[in-house]
């Protein structure tokens, strides 16, 4: 991870890539930055993780050089809250849909003057026992990445794009595919037609692009039009592709 915060990494113009972890284990969480990961996304909406198990995990990723990224549940303030004071680098928060949801998304992960986040210094976000520039350095450095994944947010892409504090709009391609009626055809040109005209009124308003690529050579076509934050497959998944390949290669003896 460098000197650079996630966040620095993204606003410099630099191309970062990570994985969804859903494996409650630090020592994944560890081994994704040692890797060479720029970032692990917890998953506490499509896996098991809770704020309390992600803890430890947001520790791990650090020692290996991983930033740690929390996808919470909801767009709920106590959410947001609780993946960010336990040192998370970024929330992730899914379904963004309007206006509305992305201010409300901003207010719960910034604190005062720039939004709502409820404040103690006392949790791990703070060193335990938090320091004179606290809320000033976690709004610099805490990244913030909404996810536009139905047709709802796409119908108010502009509005969502156009408030203050998003630093990643995090497209999914998976849930793209079943707002255009196409479910898993992720490589569909619909599909892909659609996330180029996101990514092309996205970088006209300023904003970081992301997304979901199921393999290396997807993600690669993603990073040549320009998004900068690409989550490359899940730690299960991963896993499970290697230890077949091991079988496979030890049967073909």
């Amino acid at each position: 991870m460098g000197e650079q915060t996630l966040k620095q990494q993204l606003e410099s113009g630099a191309t970062t890539v990570g994985t969804f972890q859903s494996i409650d284990s630090a020592a994944v969480a560890e081994v994704s930055g040692l890797a060479g990961f720029d970032f692990t996304i917890l998953d506490q909406e499509h896996g098991p993780l809770t704020a309390e198990t992600s803890l430890p995990l947001c520790a791990a990723a650090e020692r290996g050089g991983a930033s740690p990224v929390v996808r919470v549940r909801e767009n709920a303030p106590p959410e947001i809250q609780r993946a960010l004071d336990i040192g998370a680098a970024g929330v992730q928060i899914p379904q963004i849909e309007s206006r509305a949801d992305a201010e409300a998304a901003v207010a719960a992960a910034r604190f005062e003057p720039l939004g709502e986040r409820g404040l103690s210094p006392y949790v791990r976000a703070g060193e335990y026992d938090g320091g004179e520039n606290y809320t000033d350095e976690q709004n610099e450095s805490t990244l913030v990445i909404v996810h536009v994944e139905g047709q709802a947010g796409l119908d108010n892409l502009d509005e969502i794009l156009a408030v203050e504090g998003i630093d990643v709009v995090f497209l999914g391609p998976y849930d793209l595919s079943q707002s255009l009626g196409i479910p898993g055809q992720v490589t569909d040109d619909r599909v892909e037609e659609t996330m180029e005209d996101v990514c092309e009124r996205a970088r006209e308003a300023g904003k970081i692009l992301g997304t979901y690529a199921d393999t290396p050579e997807l993600a690669q076509q993603w990073i040549d039009v320009g998004i900068q934050y690409v989550a490359v497959s899940v730690d299960a998944t991963l896993l499970k592709g290697a230890f077949e390949d091991v079988v496979k290669a030890i049967d073909a003896e």
